[in-house]
């Protein structure tokens, strides 16, 4: 099949997406060997897309190849984590005092009732890390920035990077669950700063708890 056909490209696209999924679902993790054909099985895809979305994979700095070894999911060192959560830090701060001026009551409903639903999983830490995305997903849509928003979605390939959730037991999730209602309870008043402050706060404790996690 010729490079330029749209069809491969599709199927391309297609298993660059299955593949990100994977990455996000735990199933491929930082440090683990992406090997072509182990890949093209367990997605249920030809070889020839897996290839191109591994191409992707390392033009997106998500994976690198290594030498003896080949295609590898990048592990972040601590200066990285560091690094990235001060950029996320900046973004959800921002994106949390935007959401304090135009989110709606419904918005922040919403947002409360997500944060419930963290709270109920008791101890599953995955359930409560892929609820606690789509709250902090909620937040940037509150925030009515679409630029704001594309700086998030870039930071995302990053994120992937840091490996399992760091809400591994009920007590952390209930941090987070506290946390964030300090930040739904200034976005319900409107106090633009307090609702700054909070997600940072909650930001700087999320990074504690990951540089604990890589201590080990």
């Amino acid at each position: 099949m010729m490079a330029n056909d749209p069809t491969d490209l599709s199927q391309g696209g297609m298993a660059f997406t299955k593949l990100m999924q994977a990455i996000e679902g735990g199933i491929y993790q930082p440090g683990d060997r992406l090997r072509e054909v182990e890949v093209a099985d367990r997605l249920a895809l030809s070889r020839t897309p897996v290839r191109e979305a591994l191409r992707r994979l390392e033009a997106e700095n998500i994976i690198e190849h290594r030498p003896r070894v080949g295609a590898v999911i990048r592990k972040l060192e601590q200066t990285e984590v560091v690094e990235l959560y001060e950029m996320r830090l900046v973004l959800e701060r921002t994106a949390a005092e935007m959401a304090a001026k135009h989110a709606s009551e419904a918005e922040i409903d919403a947002l409360g009732a997500l944060n419930d639903e963290i709270a109920a999983v008791g101890d599953d830490g995955p359930q409560a890390a892929a609820i606690n995305q789509k709250f902090h997903r909620a937040i940037y849509l509150a925030a009515r920035n679409r630029f704001l928003l594309d700086a998030a979605r870039a930071m995302n390939n990053a994120l992937l990077l840091l490996g399992p959730t760091t809400l591994a037991d009920a007590e952390r999730i209930a941090t987070v669950v506290h946390q964030h209602g300090k930040i739904i309870d200034a976005m319900a008043a409107g106090d633009i700063d307090g609702a700054g402050a909070a997600a940072e706060a909650h930001l700087q404790t999320s990074l504690r708890y990951r540089l604990k996690v890589m201590r080990g």
